[in-house]
């Protein structure tokens, strides 16, 4: 019996195939079995590369959302404080104005805080880039408003001086209706042995303490003003008596000189206080931008990797499969 078809024309003639390459090979060979296989170094490093993005998108992703966390629960207790201290001042029917009430301060500071690092926690949650680009950029704003603030006030010191004295003195007119004012001014004047704001004769603008008002108060100084020579010297509360009255100059018994300067001069000689509370405060919010800008990175990598184009998808499977039909034994 003749044999026909491809099986017969095998026995006549050494079938042709092909290999991965594209060349001709005899069948003889490629029916020999597979000694050893052959790891090329571009697969191998094709696995190392994607092992190291997915390593370090899970290290930065976690580094991200610890310091987001953190930040937002840092905001949500300044908030906090921000409201208790508020409702305080409301009970005692302070002023209003930011400078007069603090407690305006941290309640805007930590709905800043709270909100920023919210986004910060779901966009490092969801990979969310427009969430991460919001984040990085308030982080970067906020930064450089920070930066630019402190030089200005290093070049326009003296406007600067001039601000703070006018703004004192708005709080010493209404030295005893605002508590918040009350108490820092308080601890200012002890703390740094001054009295007033550009000076001791600041208090004269005080209806309390002005030489024309009523009253044991009238032309003096609120005990904090007063010298003292031991920490735990009971304040005698009538030595600033008189202390503005020009007849009475000068009083040894309090402080003559400004809080403003005081506090300019404590700053100058503690400079390395305030360099290290400037990074302190400057050195996280770099560190935010610059772990928010790799995890941006390590995201855009990682999509790019799994999610191909339909077009290169279907490229390849046509490859695949021209390559399959070209293998396929000849039919007479």
């Amino acid at each position: 019996m003749g044999m026909h078809g491809p099986s017969a024309k095998c026995h006549h003639q050494e079938r042709r195939c092909c290999d991965e390459d594209n060349t001709e090979v005899n069948c003889q060979q490629s029916k020999e079995p597979l000694k050893e296989t052959i790891v090329r170094p571009d697969t191998m490093a094709e696995g190392d590369s994607k092992c190291f993005n997915e390593c370090s998108y899970y290290i930065v992703k976690f580094m991200l959302f610890s310091y987001a966390c953190c930040w937002w629960l840092i905001g949500g207790c300044i908030l906090g404080i921000g409201i208790y201290a508020e409702v305080e001042r409301q009970q005692y029917k302070t002023l209003e104005g930011v400078f007069l009430a603090p407690s305006i301060i941290l309640i805007l500071l930590g709905i800043i805080l709270f909100v920023v690092s919210f986004i910060g926690v779901l966009g490092s949650l969801r990979d969310n880039i427009t969430l991460l680009n919001v984040f990085m950029y308030t982080l970067a704003v906020c930064l450089l408003l920070e930066l630019v603030g402190a030089i200005l006030g290093l070049v326009f010191r003296k406007q600067a001086e001039t601000l703070l004295n006018k703004n004192i003195r708005k709080g010493i007119v209404n030295y005893y209706d605002d508590l918040d004012f009350k108490n820092i001014m308080d601890y200012v004047q002890k703390r740094f042995k001054c009295c007033g704001g550009e000076e001791f004769q600041d208090w004269k603008v005080n209806m309390y303490h002005n030489c024309s008002a009523p009253g044991p108060l009238a032309c003096g100084v609120p005990y904090t003003c007063c010298v003292t020579t031991t920490a735990n010297e009971v304040p005698n509360t009538m030595c600033g008596y008189k202390a503005l009255d020009d007849k009475h100059q000068p009083l040894p018994e309090i402080y003559r000189r400004g809080c403003t300067n005081a506090f300019i001069y404590w700053l100058l000689d503690n400079y390395k206080i305030m360099v290290i509370l400037l990074f302190l405060i400057l050195v996280p919010q770099f560190f935010g931008v610059i772990v928010t800008r790799i995890y941006i990175t390590r995201v855009d990598d990682l999509s790019n990797e799994y999610v191909q184009p339909t077009e290169e998808v279907v490229l390849r499977q046509k490859g695949r499969l021209d390559k399959w039909f070209k293998c396929m034994p000849e039919w007479d």
